[in-house]
């Protein structure tokens, strides 16, 4: 989610003191992730886009130690508290990317990537800025080609609208949705809490999820993308 934060104090000196956590140049492992991070070329891979601080993806990596996932996010007063956490926890399956998700296909190569996690993403309310959200079209083609056969989408938000309109984008995108949920912790779905859902759930507000499966045989090439620049997020 789309944030500002104040510039923290020494944020370079701290990012480097984490630096076994960070990926500095995601486009060398195109292509090699698994090589470049030792793991077994059948270990999953996983990728959250938009991390913030880090809760989710440290939460999972503890969780879940046979996976190894990525965490992306282009606000680094944000990042370094997730690498911290990754650092004081002396995590081994988790690597910080700082970065914009308008470069996903320069830095991962297609069916590199087994499932994408998507929490709690600005949605971007004014129409004319569609364009920008993390599912829109662009984007989720994008995931498409990065996303190995049968991968998935991990999806939640606390927004209704934008909700309906991921519903909308991913079927239009011919992902197969499944565990569609209107209120996620009244559920009994495994799930680890980040640090807006923590404040969403203790106002009551309701979680909404839905998982997105890539159909097979829909491996693309790369589209035909708007300039970068629409892209950012």
């Amino acid at each position: 989610m789309s944030t500002r934060m104040r510039r923290k104090k020494n944020l370079i000196p701290r990012m480097e003191r984490c630096s076994a956590w960070q990926i500095k140049n995601p486009a060398d492992f195109r292509g090699r992730w698994r090589e470049k991070l030792s793991l077994s070329p059948s270990a999953p891979l996983h990728l959250e886009i938009g991390c913030g601080k880090g809760g989710f993806a440290c939460g999972m990596a503890s969780a879940l130690p046979e996976v190894t996932f990525l965490a992306m996010e282009r606000i680094n007063e944000a990042l370094v508290v997730g690498l911290e956490r990754a650092a004081k926890e002396d995590l081994k399956n988790v690597f910080f990317i700082s970065g914009d998700a308008a470069d996903l296909l320069e830095w991962f190569a297609p069916g590199e990537i087994d499932r994408i996690y998507l929490n709690f993403s600005d949605p971007w309310p004014p129409k004319k800025r569609a364009k920008r959200r993390l599912t829109h079209e662009h984007f989720l083609e994008a995931y498409k080609i990065i996303l190995v056969e049968q991968g998935d989408i991990h999806f939640k938000t606390d927004n209704k609208d934008f909700f309906a309109y991921t519903l909308n984008t991913l079927s239009a995108a011919d992902f197969k949705l499944s565990n569609i949920t209107f209120d996620l912790h009244a559920d009994d779905i495994f799930n680890i809490r980040t640090e807006y859902e923590e404040k969403f759930a203790a106002q009551g507000l309701p979680i909404y999820r839905v998982e997105a499966k890539k159909r097979a045989g829909t491996l693309k090439q790369e589209p035909d993308s708007p300039q970068a620049e629409e892209n950012k997020i």
